[in-house]
């Protein structure tokens, strides 16, 4: 076995020292009370429809999140705030907020690197590899324990946001007709959220119930823009908060900007219209033109073989 397998191997056994001696840690906490946890082990009456509602949550719920809440405090003790800030903020824009917390997500993170980093080491060991690619495989697999789960993040809040761009037009063209029937923009807010199901109307919702909370309506509308954080909804937001500080028709304005977002939303598919030529054009010259080229030209080269023989 060469150095580096050894210097794996030394590296793998410490790793697992150290999961064991946490077990241990684990393991020798007291129980808080002994005589309610002997009495629970006699009790047969427990409720089914609690087991049966146990049983239909995701199994992230139920399974790996009681079994990382140590880890979980642990690895976000370690962990500059600033960091968790970041990653909450993009679970809120990718509307996860309520699934998955910043801490959660960050200790999914850590364990998927653990899981690289000893693939990447039984590799070296066992994998007869020699010490570049050894050294390859330590440095390529945890980073992509790293940048996995972030790419995945970014990619559902990049969906998420041009979700809210594209349903922005029509849903300011309901709020502007509504207003303009006579209802209030609550109200207005409201048919909104029943007539729409996507983040839009979700994230609408969210502020509709802030401002029946008490919530100033500015300061929901704040809220609103600081969850999406896309630009043409930040404009419609200021535009109403404007309208509303001077005493605007609101009606006057939902229309106003209904007909430029939608002015927007034609660009926007115009110039995604222009780029798929240019994205085309490599499955085209990949998959797509050397299977016309054995159809069209195998017959002719197998007669042009048969010729010269």
């Amino acid at each position: 076995m060469s150095s580096v397998g050894v210097l794996l191997f030394m590296a793998t056994a410490m790793a697992g020292v150290g999961l064991i001696a946490v077990g241990l840690n684990q393991a020798r906490k007291p129980v808080a009370d002994p005589a309610e946890y002997l009495r629970d082990l006699d009790r047969d009456d427990y409720d089914v429809s609690e087991f049966e509602e146990h049983l239909a949550m995701p199994f992230m719920v139920r399974v790996v999140r009681p079994l990382g809440t140590s880890a979980l405090d642990r690895v976000s003790g370690l962990l500059p705030r600033n960091h968790l800030d970041r990653i909450h903020q993009k679970l809120l824009m990718a509307g996860l907020s309520t699934t998955v917390r910043a801490e959660e997500f960050v200790t999914a993170q850590a364990v998927l690197i653990g899981v690289m980093a000893v693939l990447a080491i039984a590799l070296g060991v066992f994998g007869e590899s020699s010490a570049r690619t050894g050294i390859f495989y330590l440095i390529a697999l945890p980073g992509l324990g790293i940048l996995g789960p972030l790419a995945w993040l970014n990619r559902k809040v990049s969906e998420r946001k041009t979700s809210i761009f594209r349903d922005l037009p029509d849903v300011l063209d309901l709020l502007a007709i509504s207003v303009e029937a006579g209802m209030g923009f609550e109200g207005a807010l409201e048919i909104v959220c029943t007539h729409f199901t996507s983040p839009l109307a979700e994230e609408f919702t969210r502020t509709l119930k802030e401002m029946e909370l008490g919530l100033p309506r500015r300061d929901a509308l704040q809220n609103l823009k600081r969850r999406t954080e896309v630009p043409e909804l930040s404009n419609f937001v200021l535009a109403l908060t404007q309208a509303d500080a001077l005493g605007m028709p609101i009606g006057r304005v939902l229309k106003t900007q209904a007909s430029e977002m939608r002015n927007k939303r034609r660009a926007w598919a115009r110039e995604k219209a222009g780029k798929l030529p240019v994205k085309i054009m490599f499955p085209l010259v990949l998959f797509i033109f050397p299977a016309v080229l054995v159809v069209i030209l195998g017959p002719a080269a197998s007669t042009t073989m048969k010729a010269f023989h």
